[in-house]
């Protein structure tokens, strides 16, 4: 034993037992996030330790031992009524029985032989006892299964000892067995040994991290104490900037408010568990536990131990400008603070989605050592001379540098700091208040990532020069891009070129020297630079507001000046050859400029109003103008404008006064009034057309009408009007025909030929309508009501208007627009269609008389019927089907009608009567296949049931409700008679010869008389049941006799095998229903049923009785006789004092004879033993001192005792036995000596006849129950 001795008063000794911490918890219990709690000191190496085997399967802070104890006898509880409820629905069947008791033998074997597995206290058997208590389940199993018989009035009594602890002894009193087997006298006395146990202490158990800052102004260091009670601690600090040393004495009055806090915060109620003071520090430094003193003033050696205190860790971002370029470094710098070597979380954050976190770790100065990294002991500082230097808090900057490779949103921010302490610092909620914490500012930079402009020129280069209007502004088609998908919109574009005049570019097309640097500024993407002057341009560079851009090729542009245009005239009369009169001028056109041009100019007749303006197009720099006014007159003609590709917005040639003046006398001429003269026409139909004349009438007009090869002349003379409408004969041939204007004679007689045609297109016949064909025929049959399209055929020309009628209704007269030559008519009533009249966009027409009519006609519904039968019938618009038994099967069928499958849906109702309210109603679906469906009629229930067919639907048809009438069928389904015993389970008796008065076993019967009966006799001991039967009982109330000679010596039951009534019906009671038995009794016996004949008080004399219950037992006990009544089969007595026990008589209920016996028992007293003369002593010893046992005994020699000696009982805590040993002595008192602490008692005593053991004795874990 190392250490000093301690006094009575210091603590037991703590079990080393492991405890796990469920969190890391900061000096005020509560969980922490912050600085101060994180991942601990580097534990050191343990010692490996063997498993606790005694711990329980299920945990008790889970569940507690009561609670398992309570679930488990739950558990059994139900096993045990269910084997009852086998028994009791157990038929007469050896296969059965057998079967029942190999699952029970099972069934009890997994339970009892695992349930010492679970460690449950006080349910943690040996396995002796496990296999007596399953031996006893196997044989009660077999007892049950087998039907064996069972003294249940023994079972009663114990089941009724449970809540009563007296019974009857043998001087026929009521007896408290509690007081004679669990009797406090029998073994007294109990000596306690305490060995004073050594005490500890240790700072800061569980290396927990600690620091200090401006939001943390204190914090508290544990201080754990083991079996003592401290009057002073002593503790020593070094700051880490100084290296001074202070002492810190934490007083008596101090400690006793720390511990009486610790009791309070701790969940044991164990007084010898630990205790963690907690002592509250506002300064950083180390701390070392220096000294602890006990209350017994000694001073009790602390572990080596230390805590370090140190400024919580720090870390933010560097400011740096809000904006960046595509390409650019990020330029970001991380700034952490705190006792190195530190770590550094952060994440990056690109448009909002955070790429995986990433971290710095082992930030430290350089040439930077730390003890922490190469700690193997408890303790960091030992004394108050060792460097703490490494401590201090130090400031380390860490850059970033990563291409920004995408534009958008950046953002760097800072998750989590860490010291080499363990403090953590998570900055990912800073609003939680326990945590220290940063300015958000602080705590991330985020800056936008521009993408670089880029710039080029839209559709000018070397080959195509840009042109533009002399002194005319125009803009340099500038084409905008950016490094990413899009232009940019959101900034102004600053845009530099070169500029150099046409007249001092360099002689190879270049820029001069002397080349000017222009700057604008584009505030968006659509706008561009405006030039004007004629020369070389170059762009040069762009940017944006952020970032510089690139210049893409092409790149330069020359802008040029073209010649404004102009015009120049030559005219030529146009004269008619028969008159020898100018017609019109001939004018041609000479142009300077950039073609294509515009010439504008007016045409003004004397004598009119306003002139009429014209244009001519020219697209080269010569063209041609023909003026031909058509009426005659003095024509004026003036060129005012002219434009080119250049100089849009045209230029006036009014100061040239082109103007050109001809008198016109147009020759004679005769065209078309439409431009397209195209008509069609019908057969046998005339067709016109409108002509226009030209010159001076009258005229005289030829024209031809052309038809298959053939001309016909006409001529229409002295025309006055200078309109003329031809107007044909009719045409009787279908075709094309044409209509040539041949020639015009004016009244100057001079003829001109002319080339105008009109075209006519003559139907060769009328349009036509007819019906078409479904399947090769103008029938259809569709479903009712659905929509059907009939087909129709057409010729001639769209839109057609067709009139028909539906001749099956009365007012069918229908008009309908048909705009395809192949389409239908559609419609939803059935009947026959009939086409009247067509006619299409140009002729009336006529109808098919062979295909002008169309069928439409419905699908049948489909239809539910039942057929009559001899079993059903129909009567009073219901069908009615033959009455049945409850439980027969039974059904009936439906035929349908219509496309298979079918659907059916019917109730089913359940009334206690005809004309009754519904019991319960069941709607049920049929799905038929073939057109009849049988359906199963309910009979499960007696009462009268409607079956009523709601609903019908087919393939072709769903269920319509307006459509289908419910079809009903009725059947009643009479209840099966029933028989039952007046007295089930009653026991009858009846002797072994027949005579009179024996008793019968009255039957009560339900149903329609007459009844006939069949019962069945089991006898004991045999397989095979024998039937009897009882017809023509017409009474409902029946007094069964058995014949005599069915009757067999001992005990046979009685069931009612078959029952039938008047109606037919007949009901099988199942093997499970109640039953009666029959005793037959011949003379009683009494048998003990223990071999023995010495006995000790406490102890039971049994006896089994054979014969019919209940019995009267004749006996005398020291010489005084007694009389007892035994309602069961076993007499059993309690042996309350010393003595002799004889049986001297029986007499059953069966007979009159009392049967003479002789039966002694000898009961012996029961040996006491006392410890400590019966009393409860408490010895203290130091390590390697002794005590004294003193037994005493009573009784026969030679005496065998056993004794335990367990731990001390402690508060909350159950006592574990240590060690039992067992002694045997030749006398009356024995003394023994003991060096080990514990509680030593007696748990058994035993003499030469008698043995008793305390209840609860053998229970300890590793102990097996003492057993004599």
């Amino acid at each position: 034993m190392n250490g000093t001795p301690r006094l009575r008063s210091a603590f037991p000794s703590t079990p080393q037992t492991a405890q796990t911490n469920r969190y890391r918890g900061t000096p005020n219990g509560t969980p922490s996030m912050g600085p101060n709690v994180a991942t601990p000191l580097r534990e050191l190496p343990k010692q490996q330790t063997r498993p606790d085997t005694s711990a329980p399967i299920i945990p008790f802070d889970v569940i507690d031992a009561p609670s398992q104890r309570l679930f488990v006898f739950s558990f059994y509880a139900v096993l045990f009524a269910y084997r009852l409820y086998d028994f009791y629905t157990l038929t007469v069947d050896d296969v059965e029985s057998t079967w029942l008791f190999m699952k029970w033998f099972a069934i009890d074997g997994v339970f009892l032989f695992g349930l010492p597995v679970m460690r449950i206290p006080w349910l943690e058997w040996g396995p002796y006892t496990v296999v007596a208590i399953f031996l006893v389940h196997a044989v009660f199993d077999g007892m049950l299964m087998f039907r064996i018989g069972i003294p249940f009035g023994a079972l009663f009594l114990a089941i009724l000892k449970i809540f009563s602890d007296s019974e009857l002894a043998i001087a026929e009193r009521k007896v408290s067995t509690g007081k004679i087997l669990n009797s406090a006298s029998l073994i007294l006395g109990k000596q306690i040994i305490n060995i004073l146990p050594e005490g500890s202490a240790l700072l800061n158990p569980k290396r927990e991290p600690f620091c200090l800052n401006a939001a943390i102004h204190q914090i508290d260091i544990p201080i754990q104490i083991n079996q003592t009670k401290p009057i002073l601690i002593e503790l020593l600090r070094i700051d880490l900037d100084t290296m001074q040393n202070e002492t810190i004495t934490i007083s008596a009055s101090t400690s006793r408010k720390l511990m009486k806090a610790a009791r309070k915060s701790q969940k044991t109620v164990d007084p010898a568990s630990p205790l963690i003071l907690r002592y509250p520090v506002k300064k950083t430094g180390v701390y070392v536990l220096q000294k602890v003193v006990d209350e017994t003033k000694l001073e009790v050696q602390p572990r080596t131990s230390s805590v370090v205190v140190v400024t919580c860790p720090l870390a933010l971002v560097k400011p740096t400008g809000n904006n960046r370029c595509r390409g650019e470094l990020s330029n970001v710098a991380l700034e952490v603070q705190g006792t190195p070597p530190l770590r550094i979380k952060y994440r990056t954050t690109v448009n909002g989605v955070p790429r995986e976190a990433s971290e710095f770790q082992s930030l430290q100065p350089e040439d930077f050592v730390s003890p922490l990294t190469k700690q193997t002991s408890n303790a960091l500082i030992r004394n108050g001379n060792d460097d703490v230097s490494w401590a201090q808090s130090h400031r380390i900057t860490v850059p970033l540098n990563e291409t920004l490779g995408s534009s958008g949103k950046w953002t760097y921010s800072i998750e989590e700091v860490q010291d080499a302490v363990g403090n953590i610092v998570s900055y990912i909620n800073p609003d939680d208040e326990e945590k220290p914490k940063a300015r958000l500012a602080e705590l991330q930079q985020s800056f936008d990532v521009h993408e670089r402009p880029t710039i080029a020129l839209r559709g000018c280069d070397s080959e195509h020069p840009l042109q533009a209007a002399k002194g005319q502004m125009t803009l340099l088609p500038v084409q905008y891009g950016s490094t990413g998908k899009t232009s940019i919109t959101n900034s102004p574009h600053t845009i530099e070129y070169l500029f150099t005049p046409e007249d001092a570019l360099h002689p190879n097309g270049g820029h001069s020297a002397t080349a000017e640097l222009k700057t604008d500024v584009m505030n968006g993407i659509h706008q561009q630079p405006k030039i004007m002057e004629p020369g070389l341009y170059t762009l040069h560079s762009v940017s944006t507001k952020f970032c510089k851009g690139e210049v893409l090729e092409p790149a330069s542009c020359v802008l040029e000046n073209p010649p404004e245009p102009d015009l120049t005239l030559v005219s030529v009369d146009i004269v008619d050859k028969c008159a020898g009169n100018p017609i019109g001028l001939r004018v041609r056109l000479d142009l300077v400029g950039s073609p294509p041009f515009v010439v504008h100019y007016s045409q003004h007749k004397k004598g009119q109003g306003q002139p009429r303006t014209h244009y001519e197009r020219v697209a080269t720099f010569s063209g041609q103008l023909e003026l031909t006014p058509p009426e005659a007159g003095h024509y004026t003609y003036t060129f005012y404008e002219i434009s080119d590709s250049v100089y849009t917005d045209g230029k006036s040639l009014k100061s040239k006064n082109l103007v050109l003046e001809q008198d016109v006398k147009p020759s004679a001429s005769a065209h078309f009034i439409d431009s397209k003269p195209r008509k069609e026409a019908c057969i046998d139909e005339p067709i016109s057309f409108s002509v226009r004349l030209q010159g001076e009438g009258p005229w005289t007009l030829d024209y031809e009408l052309v038809h298959a090869g053939k001309r016909t002349k006409h001529t229409v003379k002295d025309i006055e009007d200078d309109e003329y409408t031809i107007r044909t004969e009719k045409l009787k041939n279908g075709g094309e025909y044409t209509l040539s204007l041949v020639s015009v004679i004016d009244r100057l007689g001079c003829k001109e030929f002319l080339k105008e045609d009109a075209k006519v297109i003559v139907r060769h016949e009328r349009p036509k309508a007819y019906f078409g064909q479904i399947e090769g025929k103008r029938d259809v049959r569709t479903l009712e009501g659905k929509p059907v399209q009939l087909p129709l055929r057409l010729t001639g020309t769209g839109p057609w208007i067709l009139d028909y009628n539906n001749i099956d209704l009365p007012n069918g007269l229908e008009q309908k627009r048909i705009y395809k030559a192949n389409s239908w008519l559609e419609t939803k009533s059935e009947g026959t269609y009939e086409l009247l009249s067509v006619r299409d966009s140009i002729c009336p027409g006529s109808i098919d008389d062979k295909s002008n009519q169309f069928v439409v006609s419905w699908i049948s519904r489909p239809e539910i019927k039942i057929p009559e039968t001899s079993t059903i019938v129909f009567e009073k618009g219901r069908y009615i089907k033959d009455a049945v038994c409850e439980g027969d099967e039974d059904s009936f069928d439906v035929t349908l009608t219509g496309t298979a499958p079918y659907e059916i849906t019917y109730e089913q109702h359940h009334k206690a009567k005809q004309g009754g309210k519904t019991i319960s109603l069941r709607q049920k679906d049929l799905k038929a296949a073939v057109g009849v469906a049988s359906i199963r009629t309910e009979t499960f229930k007696a009462g009268f049931y409607e079956y009523i067919f709601s609903q019908l639907a087919d393939y072709n048809y769903d269920h319509d409700p307006k459509k289908h009438k419910p079809i009903t069928v009725q059947q009643i389904v009479n209840p099966r008679p029933d028989a039952h015993f007046a007295s089930p389970g009653k026991t009858y008796s009846y002797c072994s010869r027949e005579a009179d008065g024996e008793e019968v076993i009255p039957v009560i019967f339900e149903g329609v008389a007459p009844f006939y009966l069949e019962i069945e006799i089991k006898h004991h001991g045999t397989s095979k049941p024998e039937t009897v039967p009882f017809p023509n009982i017409h009474s409902k109330h029946y007094d069964l006799r058995i014949p005599h000679r069915l009757l067999h010596l001992g005990h046979s039951n009685i069931a009612i095998r078959k029952v039938r009534d008047a109606r037919g019906c007949q009901r099988k009671p199942p093997p499970t229903a109640q039953r009666v038995q029959i005793s037959v009794h011949d003379a009683p016996t009494v048998t003990p049923l223990e071999d023995r004949s010495n006995f000790c008080v406490g102890e039971r004399l049994s006896f089994a009785l054979s014969g019919s219950m209940p019995f009267t037992v004749f006996y005398t006990f020291n010489d005084r006789k007694q009389k007892a009544n035994s309602p069961g089969t076993t007499f059993r007595r309690l042996a309350e004092l010393p003595g002799d026990f004889t049986i001297t008589g029986l007499r059953d209920s069966a007979s009159d004879c009392l049967a003479s016996i002789s039966l002694t028992k000898t009961i012996h007293p029961i040996p006491t033993v006392r410890l400590s003369r019966g009393l409860e002593s408490r010895v203290d010893i130091h390590e390697g001192g002794e005590a004294e046992l003193l037994f005493e005994f009573s009784g026969t020699p030679p005496f065998e005792f056993t004794y335990t000696r367990s731990t001390n009982a402690k508060k909350g805590k159950r006592s574990q036995v240590l060690e039992t040993r067992t002694e045997v002595s030749y006398e009356e008192t024995m003394r023994i000596r003991a060096s080990e602490e514990g509680t030593y008692e007696v748990i058994s005593i035993k003499d030469r006849w008698c043995s008793f053991a305390k209840p609860d004795a053998g229970t300890g874990k590793g102990q097996k129950l003492l057993t004599y």
